[in-house]
């Protein structure tokens, strides 16, 4: 009997032959090289996604054992010639030019010079850095603040006096916030009273709630302005001439500013609060102490006046005035001694000596 030859056509009615196995899977290889020069043409125009799934089929068809044919080895070959057409720059390249889209931020077909773009290292920690440079830092190289930045210092309101909160005004007749030498203010709000102190000074300005018009035994609330430029709001109790501070601060809502060399502040303090020496019921009427003066290192001194101005009368959070009290500058023509003296004058004037 006639053995047929190697991958001859007799070999095609002959199972389990060893030549027309290795014939069989040279043409399955050289199959798959065709299929896979198509898959190439088509993944040039493709994006990078198909092109990896190209190489992979390649490297797969690869990794089988090729027999013994040399029709076998043309998928090596066709990857050895193009493997350096088919590595193409990846868009997230720090290299992908006109061809991607990198860290240069320019679309595809862009012709522009590279020159003027610093390159980066592919390393995370310096692209960390480059990330932190350009979002943290200012152009000067500093950090950007951290903290919002601080509401400004609203204008007392001085319309409103005598309507929605009460007002005592000491000074010039038809000052204002800003113009009197002392200004206070008071109104109810929820649980709380809103204070608006305002003086003259660049040390401290205060309201002291007594039983009487008299120094010793009250409860006082200053705004002291410090070297470091901030308005701190403070408790303190009279003993005798002195001004003792109490770590026991009812002030909360605390905010104050000095300027054109004024201490203006704005607090809140509770209206009722349990019984203590030096802590008063603000649901109850008293008498109010009005001083301010000057401060060292923050500190409070002596008042600028010998006598402070004091209300005439008690005061009740839950009536709202709008009292003015001229300071001593304007008190020589307002006293009736004065006036029953101006009188007397003008009278002996016109009548004349006799």
């Amino acid at each position: 009997m006639r053995r047929p030859r190697p991958g001859g056509r007799g070999c095609r009615r002959l199972r389990g032959c060893a030549g027309c196995e290795q014939g069989a899977g040279g043409r399955v290889l050289a199959a798959a090289a065709a299929k896979a020069a198509k898959s190439r043409l088509r993944a040039r125009r493709a994006p990078a996604a198909a092109r990896a799934a190209w190489l992979w089929g390649l490297c797969a068809a690869m990794a089988r054992p090729p027999g013994r044919s040399p029709r076998a080895w043309v998928p090596l070959l066709l990857l050895l010639l193009a493997g350096p057409a088919a590595c193409v720059a990846s868009p997230a390249d720090d290299g992908a030019g006109p061809g991607g889209r990198g860290p240069r931020g320019r679309a595809r077909g862009d012709t522009g010079t590279d020159e003027a773009v610093p390159r980066h290292d592919s390393s995370y920690g310096t692209f960390a850095g480059e990330f932190y440079d350009l979002r943290y830092l200012s152009e000067e190289g500093y950090p950007f603040p951290t903290a919002p930045p601080v509401d400004p210092f609203a204008k007392i309101k001085v319309d409103d006096c005598g309507q929605t909160k009460g007002c005592f005004r000491y000074g010039k007749p038809g000052c204002n916030a800003e113009t009197c030498d002392y200004f206070l203010s008071y109104r109810i709000i929820g649980a709380d009273v809103e204070f608006e102190l305002s003086a003259d000074t660049d040390g401290w300005v205060a309201v002291g709630f007594s039983s009487d018009k008299k120094m010793g035994g009250d409860d006082v609330m200053a705004c002291v302005h410090d070297d470091n430029g901030r308005v701190r709001i403070q408790h303190f109790y009279n003993v005798g001439q002195w001004a003792k501070e109490i770590q026991r601060n009812p002030a909360r809502d605390e905010e104050g500013v000095f300027e054109n060399n004024r201490v203006t502040c704005r607090f809140k303090r509770p209206v009722n609060v349990p019984r203590e020496e030096t802590i008063v019921d603000l649901h109850l009427s008293w008498y109010y102490l009005f001083a301010w003066g000057p401060a060292i290192q923050g500190s409070i001194t002596r008042h600028d006046i010998d006598s402070p101005p004091t209300s005439e009368r008690v005061v009740s959070i839950y009536k709202y005035e709008d009292i003015f009290m001229p300071s001593a500058a304007y008190q020589t023509f307002s006293s009736p001694f004065c006036l029953l003296l101006i009188v007397a004058l003008t009278f002996y004037l016109l009548m004349g000596t006799p």
